[in-house]
């Protein structure tokens, strides 16, 4: 077997070059003026070519790397080629805007208007400037010397393609495939996605790639809330009325929307600079169901008692659970809450429900040392996480509603949220 080495051949002055592009793989056959690598300075960007044919063994360099004159590239096997003696090595002269290859010979790229399959040059800004655009460099018609392309060029491109269909390179990434199937390592159930979950995951993908959430994290002090709602007792039967603590919770975000208006709001039409005020409060719950998370509204929750409130939530989380909730009753929301309470955790941070632009998370309660007036009282603590739309509510508002959300479930508040 007979090895040799490949390395970066005499570029000039130029060195510590970055490598943008690797052309070749491991065991694959390459011949003599064959594109090796891409290298990028400041001012061009070239192929360095192969000077030898073989099947390369050892791949010694990777996209990102620095390299100069005389750094290894790759290793071949050149054993069952029958080897040309090299007069000299290839030299690759870099002018400003301009690449001229002397030895070996390759084609140079050439530039024309009616041809744009090929530039043939753009500094690195503007390579970087069209990979953060997704825009295919090389549909970009360069005003510069030679058909170098320029920032400006590309916001021509993009501003011109507006109003049709832009050629822009995929920008989803690569499926990455695992080298070992699952099923190599014992034994494995293949099932279906229930069909709740498959519906839901287009929207909370949606939601996250494109709504900037920002999450603050509070707790709420209810004990006086929660001593209220457990002494509520029937007037005629005497006997304990069971309220569950998310129909107070709804009670208090729904005066907190009519305080803070911008977070009852949609951004269906944000792209056009609008976002839709609403004038109704229909909160939505987050309902935990063997098929998935489904959310419900509990309409004009504004107008509805405690009560109420309660009896609609054991009905719509029914439904939920055996499938047969409307499914405009899941739409129309003006905030969502989802509550871990029932199940435990404290802290998270909830997706938000598009196109709504905040949702509520709520933990587990429990008692704490609290440090009021001089001296540390037993307090009832509830976790609370609010994720909202960065783009419509800024830090300082979110803070603001946090703080008017916690008044209301606190002290003496509960008694006018029951009414």
């Amino acid at each position: 077997m007979s090895e040799t080495e490949i390395k970066v051949p005499n570029i000039g002055d130029f060195k510590d070059v970055e490598v943008i592009e690797v052309l070749v793989t491991e065991g694959q056959s390459i011949k003599k003026n064959d594109a090796l690598i891409t290298i990028e300075s400041d001012k061009s960007s070239v192929e360095i070519p192969s000077n030898l044919e073989g099947k390369i063994k050892n791949l010694k360099i990777k996209v990102g790397d620095k390299v100069s004159e005389g750094d290894l590239i790759l290793i071949i096997d050149d054993s069952e080629v029958k080897r040309e003696e090299i007069i000299e090595k290839p030299e690759i002269e870099i002018e400003s805007k301009k690449i001229e290859i002397i030895k070996p010979e390759i084609q140079e790229k050439t530039f024309s208007k009616n041809n744009i399959s090929d530039i043939s040059s753009a500094s690195p800004k503007a390579r970087k400037f069209a990979r953060e655009l997704s825009v295919d460099i090389n549909q970009v018609v360069g005003s510069q010397k030679d058909g170098r392309v320029v920032e400006d060029d590309i916001k021509k491109f993009v501003s011109s393609n507006s109003k049709n269909k832009v050629v822009v390179k995929d920008s989803k990434p690569d499926k990455i495939k695992n080298e070992f199937e699952h099923s190599d390592f014992g034994e494995i159930e293949i099932k279906d996605i229930p069909r709740v979950k498959k519906l839901s995951s287009k929207y909370l993908t949606n939601s996250w790639t494109t709504i900037p959430h920002v999450t603050n994290h509070d707790e709420a002090d209810i004990t006086e809330m929660e001593s209220f709602r457990n002494s509520l007792t029937d007037m005629y039967t005497g006997e304990k009325i069971k309220i569950t603590p998310l129909a107070f919770i709804i009670k208090a975000l729904v005066a907190s929307l009519k305080k803070f208006p911008s977070f009852n709001s949609s951004i269906d039409e944000i792209d056009t600079g609008k976002m839709t005020l609403k004038k109704y409060y229909h909160i939505g719950i987050a309902v935990d169901t063997p098929n998935g998370l489904m959310v419900p509204k509990i309409r004009n929750a504004n107008n509805k008692k405690i009560s109420l409130i309660t009896k609609e939530l054991k009905e719509v989380s029914e439904l939920c659970r055996n499938l047969k909730i409307d499914k405009k009753e899941l739409f129309g929301g003006s905030m969502t809450i989802t509550s871990l309470g029932g199940i435990g955790g404290s802290f998270f941070t909830p997706i938000i429900n598009y196109p709504e632009v905040a949702i509520l998370g709520v933990g587990r309660s429990e008692k704490k040392q609290i440090f009021i007036n001089g001296k540390f009282q037993t307090r009832t603590m509830l976790p609370i996480s609010l994720s909202y739309d960065h783009r419509i509510i800024d830090g300082a508002e979110a803070a603001r509603f946090n703080n008017d959300l916690k008044e209301n479930l606190g002290k003496n508040f509960a008694y006018k949220l029951a009414v």
